[in-house]
């Protein structure tokens, strides 16, 4: 058991924890109730080993202290992402109480999952959310018989007004093993009889999961004191006595059992008429999910996604807080007073200077990544409680799937059109570890964010109409092809497209809001400290000279490789820092008749197709690791610079001046 925390107790809280995991399918209410749970000592940290995020908090209930563990969304232990396999570790560490967070709406559904959970014989609460949509919509649940039945406290909520979350504390002090024994066809009895009796009480539970061969290397060496070679041996023998796959038959057998009891304790009594409201959202719901008129609400959804996120938060915010709060006001003010204060130089420099902590990491941090971070948690938090979220990812599915993606991967490939730094955040929504590699590198190479494209666009107005023609081309074809090609050579198989559609709904402001905050503390905590690390070793590499090395020897690869003045090597490196300085740099030198129409091409493919910035590069080091993210930055680099060379040698070959 644990009864520890990794949570900084006031000194009067350093006391046993009992710790409390809640689990359940994605959008049912887990962190609204995680929320309402906790207390001011909470924590949002990537699981060991992963970059799936798990929330902890403290709660106090009758004198007892909890630790709430708000889990990814899961919709069976037979896990097919890292969210849900980060979930099932969860549970494999044997919390002291499941809370099973489900939508009252959806029981049928709900139960197969409460079937698997009672074969762990953990103590377990189910907490019956979204009551008042159930209500609304005519559907009642009997939870007391429910209760008798499965021997656990069942509880209804409505997270979004509180109603019930008392009761849902107190049945935290009964919550028992669940009673209720799931009695599966009689050869897979007949194993488990064979082989429970060398199993110690807490591995009895594991023994469907052991029997499906479906957990992962790190999680049966995890469980090695517990399982012998001779255990081990007799689930293999009782495996082979099977043809068709065991998780499907064993899906299939709690599916039948949750819709027997299903309908011994739902009803939909004739009074209950769903709502005027509830009618026009569920005709939109089913909408959004037709090709007509599907498509066109999907357009007007994105479309105002990337005017909140791409233009009002990257664009207009960003311009007044980088030029206007900290270019006028803090950043002068700043200096002034390190200057005044501190007489070293140095120090001065690295506070203060052109690589500064203030000038360039916190202004970064905060004038640049925070209001579009902030656009964009507000965005997605509003798609997520409406519903429309997976409805979206339904829609654009068959797009993705050309280059090795599936529907999920609209949202980060739309943001990066915004911000490619929160864009490569929310990779994290994608599956597996190819998906967020393959999309980490899409992002990099051929989604120029909003400023650059304005820049390039603007280059583009002064130009012949086959220019503009040409940069597209090269674009749109690197990300289908390059796309293409690493899905079939990154190792890995297509995750399965797995969403579960919720109705649509309208989302509740004060939730929203806390929500959103709730993902602020993590950039401020996690991300804002990238920034500094990042700033203070180019501040070293400047002041060792370093800096000026690098740009010499890339300037003969600019004018000769790519046929580009010297003065373009300066743009590339500026663009490293900021990618729409860099294309800005060749905007200039275009007006300043620099750049003949052969070099504006090049240079409009080069620096679109260049290495992201350096906020995008940290976050790509946060979310893939150091190794992932120099081998994905040296691939785009010497393609960026390939194929600007052969659009350039075409062009020569075509008589281009």
């Amino acid at each position: 058991m644990h009864n520890s925390s990794s949570l900084d107790l006031p000194e009067h809280k350093q006391v046993a924890l009992k710790r409390v995991v809640l689990v359940g399918h994605p959008n049912v209410g887990k962190s609204v109730l995680f929320n309402a749970l906790t207390g001011k000592y909470v924590m949002v940290s990537n699981y060991p080993g992963t970059t799936v995020d798990v929330a902890k908090g403290l709660g106090e209930v009758g004198g007892h202290l909890f630790e709430f563990v708000d889990s990814p969304g899961i919709y069976s232990l037979v896990a097919h992402s890292d969210e849900e396999r980060v979930t099932r570790r969860l549970l494999l560490d044997r919390p002291d109480i499941v809370v099973q967070v489900a939508d009252s709406k959806n029981l049928h559904g709900v139960l197969a999952l409460t079937l698997e959970l009672t074969d762990l014989q953990i103590a377990m609460v189910l907490c019956l959310n979204m009551k008042d949509e159930a209500l609304s919509r005519g559907f009642h649940v009997d939870s007391h018989r429910l209760s008798r039945i499965l021997g656990i406290p069942v509880v209804e909520t409505v997270a979004t007004t509180r109603e019930g979350l008392q009761d849902l504390r107190q049945s935290l002090l009964r919550a028992t093993a669940p009673s209720f024994r799931m009695v599966y066809p009689s050869k897979i009895e007949a194993a488990r009889r064979d082989v429970e009796p060398y199993l110690s009480r807490e591995m009895c539970g594991l023994f469907p999961l052991l029997l499906q061969n479906h957990l992962a290397s790190e999680e049966i060496l995890g469980l090695k004191r517990f399982l012998s070679q001779e255990i081990m041996e007799k689930v293999e023998a009782a495996r082979r006595k099977f043809e068709r796959p065991l998780s499907g038959i064993l899906m299939a057998c709690r599916r039948e059992q949750a819709d027997l009891l299903g309908a011994e304790v739902w009803s939909r009594p004739s009074q209950g008429n769903p709502t005027r409201l509830a009618r026009w959202l569920g005709i939109l719901g089913t909408w959004s999910l037709r090709p007509w008129p599907g498509y066109l609400i999907a357009g007007f959804v994105l479309w105002g996604m990337y005017e909140f996120v791409g233009v009002l938060g990257a664009q207009t915010l960003v311009d007044f807080l980088e030029e206007t709060v900290f270019g006028n006001f803090i950043n002068p003010m700043v200096s002034q007073a390190v200057q005044n204060l501190l007489p070293w130089r140095w120090l001065q420099d690295i506070l203060v200077g052109e690589y500064g902590v203030f000038t360039m990491a916190l202004t970064y941090a905060f004038a640049l990544i925070l209001p579009i971070v902030t656009t964009f948690f507000l965005a997605l938090g509003f798609l997520e409680d409406t519903g429309y979220l997976p409805r979206l990812s339904v829609l654009l599915n068959r797009f993705f799937r050309l280059i090795g993606l599936n529907g999920k991967a609209v949202f980060p490939m739309i943001l990066g059109l915004g911000c490619g730094s929160m864009a490569m955040l929310t990779t994290r929504i994608l599956d597996t570890k190819k998906e967020k590699i393959l999309m980490s590198f899409l992002l990099a190479l051929a989604v120029p964010c909003s400023a650059q494209l304005g820049v390039l666009m603007a280059m583009g107005s002064g130009l012949p109409l086959s220019v503009f023609g040409i940069w597209l081309f090269v674009v749109v074809g690197s990300l289908l092809g390059t796309g293409w090609a690493a899905s079939k050579v990154l190792p890995g198989a297509p995750s399965p497209f797995l969403l579960e559609i919720p109705p649509m709904r309208l989302p509740q402001m004060g939730n929203l809001i806390r929500k959103v905050a709730s993902r602020l503390k993590w950039y401020l905590r996690e991300v804002v400290p990238l920034f500094i690390y990042g700033t203070m070793a180019l501040y070293f590499l400047d002041a060792f000279g370093l800096l000026k090395i690098i740009g010499r020897w890339s300037s003969p690869v600019v004018t000769g490789f790519l046929g580009l003045p010297e003065k373009a090597t300066e743009a590339f490196w500026v663009g490293f820092f900021r990618r729409d300085y860099g294309a800005a740099g060749f905007y200039q030198m275009q007006r300043d008749g620099l750049l003949s129409l052969r070099q504006s091409a090049v240079s409009m493919v080069a620096i679109a197709l260049f290495m992201p910035c350096i906020a995008q590069w940290l976050m790509s080091v946060k979310e893939r690791g150091m190794k992932a993210t120099l081998l994905i930055s040296g691939f785009v680099l010497f393609y960026a610079l390939g194929i600007a060379a052969a659009v350039n040698q075409i062009l020569i070959f075509l008589g281009w001046a």
